[in-house]
Formats: C-alpha cells, sequence, structure tokens
C-alpha cells in the first residue's frame, strides 16, 4: 500500500466586514502605507464567530505594526468568484485567504505577487513551512503566489456510544466502515450508519479524488492532461455513491446537503453514526452541544486491498498577496505575522487547523490521540489535488456531476458505472486545458 512520506519533519456565507480600521475602500490598490484590506475564508462556526475570534489578532497586528487592517469575512459560496472577480477588475484586497488546491489555478491568472526569494526573506525563509503545504502555493518549478496558513485533514468522527451501544469496533477498512454502517442504519428511526453532504460539489470532488487514490488512479496525465475516465476513477466514484445507492447506508435527503455543517448537524442531532469531515468539524459538533468524550475520530478508511492508503486530500487554507496592491511591504509583514508561532497556536484552537510550520503543534484539540491521528493523516496520508491551471475546473466539473448523479439516486432512479463513465467523460470534454 503506497503512503507519501514528504513530511517526515513535521509533528511534524453572508459576507461580514469589521473595519477595524477607518478604511472605506474594499481595494488593496487604495491602501496606504498604514492600511491594509484583508478578505479572510470563513474558518469558524458562522462568519460572525471568524469576526470575533479574528479582532483582536488583528488589533494586535495592529498594535506591533502601526498597520490598520479592514477585515472582511466572505463565505465559501462567495469566496473565489469574488476573489477573481477582484483580480480582473483590479478592485480587490490587499490579502486574502484561497482554498490551497486553488493556488495553481490563481496563479495562472497573474492576479496574484510571486513570492520570490526577496519576499521569502521577510517572511523568515521558505523551510519555515510544512513542504507539501508550501507546494500548494503554485505550480512545480516556479516561485508560488501564496502560503500556507492553515492546514487540514479529512478523518471519519464517530459516535462513541452508538458503536459502543451495537458492540461495534470502530473500522479499519471500507468494507468495515460498510457493514458498521448498515448495523447502525435505522431508516424508521430515521437514524443512519453515515452522513454525507452529498449535495456540496466541493465535498464530492474531494472524495472523487480521494477514494480514485486509494485505487491508485490519478485525475491528470504526467502531462497535465485530465484523465477522468481513468478506471480508477470511476470506480471510485462509484463507491462512494454506492454509500446511498447500494449500501443504502446514507439518508437519501442528504442529496440535499449543499456544505458539510449539514452533515455534521445531523451526526450532533444524533441522526447519523458516523461522518466523514476536516479536522475543524470539532468546534461545530461541539457548538451542537456533543461533547469531547462523545465522538472520536479516526482515518477515513480505504478497501482492503487498496493501493493506497490516502485518507484525506492536502486540505488547507493559503494566504496570497494580490499584485495590485499598493502596500506589498506592509502585506508581507502580515502574512510573517499571521504565519508566525504566536499567531497559528492561537488560531489553532478556535478554528481547529493544523500547524503548517515544520516546527508547529496542534492546539485545535485536548485529545493527543485525536491530535496526532489528524497530523499522521496530513504528514503522510494526504495528498495533494491534482497541482494544475484547471484544478479549479475539475472541483466544479466533477463536483457537480456527482451532485447530479447522488439526486438522481435520492429520487429512486439508479446510476451504474456506465452513468458515471459518461458523467466523467462530460466533466473531461468540458476542461480548457
Amino acid at each position: 500500500m503506497r503512503r507519501r512520506t514528504l513530511l517526515s519533519a513535521a509533528p511534524l456565507a453572508v459576507a461580514g466586514t469589521a473595519g477595524l480600521a477607518a478604511c472605506g475602500s474594499s481595494s488593496g490598490s487604495g491602501s496606504s502605507p498604514s492600511s491594509l484590506t484583508y478578505w479572510a475564508s470563513n474558518q469558524g462556526t458562522s462568519l460572525e464567530n471568524d469576526k470575533e475570534v479574528l479582532t483582536p489578532v488583528l488589533e494586535r497586528f495592529t498594535e506591533e505594526t502601526g498597520i490598520d487592517v479592514a477585515l472582511e469575512v466572505i463565505g465559501w459560496g462567495d469566496l473565489q468568484t469574488r476573489i477573481q472577480t477582484a483580480i480582473t477588475s483590479g478592485q480587490g484586497p490587499d490579502v486574502v485567504n484561497i482554498g490551497n488546491t486553488w493556488g495553481v489555478s490563481l496563479q495562472a491568472t497573474g492576479g496574484l505577487l510571486d513570492l520570490g526569494d526577496e519576499q521569502f526573506e521577510a517572511l523568515g525563509g521558505r523551510d519555515r513551512y510544512v513542504p507539501a503545504a508550501l507546494a500548494t502555493g503554485g505550480a512545480k518549478g516556479t516561485d508560488p503566489t501564496s502560503i500556507p496558513l492553515y492546514g487540514l485533514a479529512y478523518g471519519m468522527y464517530y459516535n462513541v456510544a452508538m458503536l459502543e451501544d451495537a458492540g461495534i469496533e470502530p473500522p479499519t477498512t471500507w468494507e468495515e466502515m460498510v457493514e458498521a454502517a448498515k448495523a447502525l442504519t435505522d431508516p424508521e428511526a430515521d437514524v443512519w450508519g453515515m452522513s454525507l453532504a452529498a449535495g456540496s460539489y466541493t465535498e464530492n470532488n474531494h472524495f472523487a479524488f480521494i477514494n480514485a487514490t486509494q485505487n491508485g488512479a490519478a485525475l491528470n496525465t504526467e502531462d497535465g492532461k485530465p484523465s477522468f475516465t481513468e478506471d480508477g476513477v470511476v470506480d471510485g466514484i462509484l463507491r462512494y455513491l454506492d454509500l446511498m445507492q447500494k449500501d443504502k447506508v446514507v439518508d437519501p435527503s442528504n442529496a440535499q446537503f449543499d456544505n458539510g455543517t449539514k452533515s455534521v448537524t445531523a451526526f450532533a442531532g444524533g441522526k447519523a453514526a458516523m461522518i466523514i469531515n476536516q479536522n475543524n468539524a470539532n468546534a461545530t459538533i461541539e457548538s451542537q452541544g456533543m461533547t469531547p468524550d462523545q465522538f472520536k475520530a479516526i482515518p477515513f478508511p480505504a478497501p482492503a486491498d487498496a493501493v493506497s492508503d490516502c485518507a484525506s486530500h492536502l486540505a488547507g487554507i493559503n494566504l496570497a498577496i494580490m499584485k495590485d496592491s499598493e502596500n506589498v511591504d506592509g502585506a508581507l509583514q502580515f502574512l510573517e505575522f499571521m504565519t508566525s508561532p504566536e499567531t497559528q497556536a492561537e488560531l489553532g484552537k478556535p478554528f481547529a487547523s493544523l500547524p503548517v510550520l515544520v516546527d508547529g503543534e496542534p492546539t485545535f484539540t485536548e485529545d493527543t490521540e485525536q491530535a496526532e491521528m489528524f497530523m499522521e493523516i496530513y504528514g503522510e496520508r494526504a495528498e495533494p489535488l491534482p497541482l494544475v491551471p484547471w484544478e479549479d475546473q475539475y472541483e466544479t466539473s466533477v463536483g457537480q456531476a456527482m451532485n447530479t448523479m447522488f439526486a438522481t439516486i435520492a429520487t429512486g432512479g439508479t446510476v451504474t458505472r456506465e452513468d458515471v463513465m459518461t458523467a466523467m467523460q462530460t466533466a473531461q470534454d468540458s476542461i480548457r486545458v
């Protein structure tokens, strides 16, 4: 079974605004040397929660540097479009959070500042960062245009009491997971073995990738072309769809779950025994009433005969400077501040993020076993999504195709392997390389 070993050095949305500075402009191009505009992504339990968490951190930055920061928190449903519009118009912030899977696609637009040797000297050096996480900041062989800010990895959360009461051990393989889910499913009681964000194209494309990787398949060829119709890709997607279709361990209504929070809510409310979610689910689960001793997380299992034990894509959030910023020096100070050990530790707990520094320690949970498990996944069992300029097109085309297939299943239809192959061919044909 193949395992990534790149990280041996590591323990390794309504958009809300919080004007920490009297800055009326939404454009970084209008910034003064004493101010910055910052678009943050939604990492907490709500946009308002993000503002509450970030405000004192940004005030500390202002105290240390004299640079005011105007903060806007933007939900994931709008962030990518807002960034692309900002790049096109030249009217954007100075600094922006991006999903790390967008790193190469946004680099290709030319709208983000290249981070070369001079910039990394200001940031304290390239070797501060977990190498694989930094690699998501740009295409191989180029200067990156973003740096890692928050690390994330998928795990499978389970309800401790539900498994113990049923006499079920936490599963270690896909087959054990399915059998456990079947034993815990009781449709008449509206309790299901698993809950999936089956209507979320972002979640669905992640699991297309993870399941394909477990099968030893890749979504791109060595020369950077899409390869969505490879057998391992098709079989991996069908395996995931079958959790609802064939195994019947997922409530068909989950086809309407358009974000991961809804499956977390089903889990926290006792409607599902297991969910697959990134480690930042901890905060949301606890905010909905479960105590830390009522749930645990284990690696998302691969089939017993899998080629790879990949358990996650290398998830996370990166931080970038817009090329149109007129306060690059201030923006670099901000990047260095946000990735300092102190700020990483401070934000790691409320945002339940994994450290992106090679000597960072996780603070998102006091459960040492769980923290070590997620760090092991992030360091050794996570693979990056395709580092190609069309990666954003992959997310949309394949993710939306899976949304449609889940909707077909949820309404009583059948999705065959041939149907998956046809859908992947259509998705592949839509990619503009």
